[in-house]
């Protein structure tokens, strides 16, 4: 069997799932082609594995004058009908400011439907909710292609036309209880039939220490690690003055994040520069920019603590990733990460928007050596048991089956 594997920007910073769920695909059987909406900006592709993959993926917006005869002649065989359906489709619970952009998208739809008959492809699988999704669902409307959703974040983030996304979807996976139970209750009576339950995950057999954890024993820095895009959700200006804090009652502390915004380093990192000058700790913090996986299991293996200060998190990857190279991890405690973390046993939670409460957190397990040694032991033992990349393979892998 082989799919059509969607993913918008691809390979962007925070990608590295997807090249192992594809990889897992493949080890099961499943052949994948790569498709992206566009080209993610230069400054935000960072992992040794990118440039292979962009050689790999279709770009759907990379349309040239030899293109568009093929889709011409593509869309006009569709006919009337077909596109009565897909124009209806198109505008149906749709604001009028996007109507041009979805029949633009009808016609992205129909290139990636001339790829796909090109490669003798049946099926889609769009790892997002929003544009994406509407591609999909526009082919399914202009040619009767089936195509499978992943919900990787609240609903509410991935824009119009939801109940039209899922109504014509043959199957879908949420990658957590409480968004399958968002699903379930917001979208009644439009949602397919079958909806799979699969967190997403890591290689174990990467995230793994070469040499057993060491906690702090006070002698040198506290040295923290945090990894994710530099957004404000992502909480990274809390962490921040929690050091700032740490630091103003006498302790030795370093901090470095890595991750980059997704403009490319001109958007949300000027403002957490600028914060970083005015509590004065350009020799305490360090903006690492997007980074390459062998330089995240860097600062893994050295950091004593893993800390992501998050306003919203659906799950977590970079978490996921601390607590298999068993690196003890605090974060906060919304969106699905209480699935990932169990406070005080596999990590710390603590509430969003408190750099008071996220200092006093990082300075409890830091200094509590004991503590700090059981969350590393038992982060990975969860890692292994339930939150394996290959885990959403194979789910993928049932539900494809199963529609045949």
């Amino acid at each position: 069997m082989q799919i059509a594997y969607l993913v918008p920007e691809f390979p962007g910073q925070t990608h590295i799932f997807f090249w192992r769920e594809r990889q897992a695909l493949q080890r099961m059987g499943i052949g994948t082609y790569l498709v992206s909406t566009r080209r993610p900006p230069k400054a935000i592709v960072s992992h040794t594995w990118a440039e292979n993959a962009a050689s790999e993926t279709f770009y759907l917006a990379d349309i040239g004058r030899q293109d568009i005869l093929p889709i011409a002649i593509q869309f006009a065989r569709f006919g009337p009908k077909a596109w009565i359906k897909a124009i209806s489709a198109a505008m149906d619970g749709c604001p009028p400011r996007y109507w041009l952009s979805n029949l633009a998208l009808m016609i992205v739809a129909t290139r990636l439907l001339v790829f796909m008959r090109a490669k003798d492809l049946s099926h889609i699988h769009s790892h997002s909710c929003g544009d994406s999704a509407i591609i999909a669902m526009l082919a399914n409307r202009l040619a009767n292609t089936s195509y499978s959703l992943t919900l990787h974040g609240d609903l509410h983030d991935y824009g119009r036309q939801q109940i039209l996304k899922w109504r014509y979807a043959a199957f879908a996976i949420a990658i957590t209880h409480k968004l399958y139970k968002q699903v379930r209750k917001n979208l009644s009576g439009s949602i397919p039939p079958n909806i799979g339950l699969a967190p997403m995950g890591v290689d174990p057999s990467i995230f793994k220490r070469n040499r057993p954890y060491r906690p702090w024993i006070g002698d040198d820095p506290l040295r923290l690690f945090s990894c994710g895009r530099l957004n404000f959700v992502k909480g990274h200006q809390d962490l921040i003055e929690a050091v700032s804090l740490l630091q103003k009652s006498g302790m030795s502390i370093r901090l470095e994040i890595a991750g980059e915004d997704d403009t490319g380093g001109i958007g949300f990192r000027k403002d957490l520069e600028n914060l970083i000058k005015k509590l004065q700790l350009a020799d305490t913090v360090e903006l690492l920019g997007a980074v390459s996986e062998q330089r995240v299991l860097e600062g893994l293996e050295n950091a004593h603590l893993f800390v992501l200060a998050s306003h919203h998190e659906p799950l977590g990857v970079a978490i996921m990733e601390a607590l298999s190279y068993e690196t003890p991890v605090i974060s906060t405690n919304l969106g699905g990460v209480p699935e990932l973390i169990d406070h005080g046993i596999d990590g710390f939670l603590v509430s969003p928007k408190n750099p008071e409460e996220l200092a006093a957190s990082i300075k409890q397990v830091a200094t509590n050596k004991s503590l700090a040694k059981q969350l590393s032991r038992s982060g990975r033992a969860k890692i292994c048991r339930r939150f394996n990349s290959d885990l959403s393979a194979a789910e993928l892998k049932r539900l494809l089956e199963q529609m045949n």
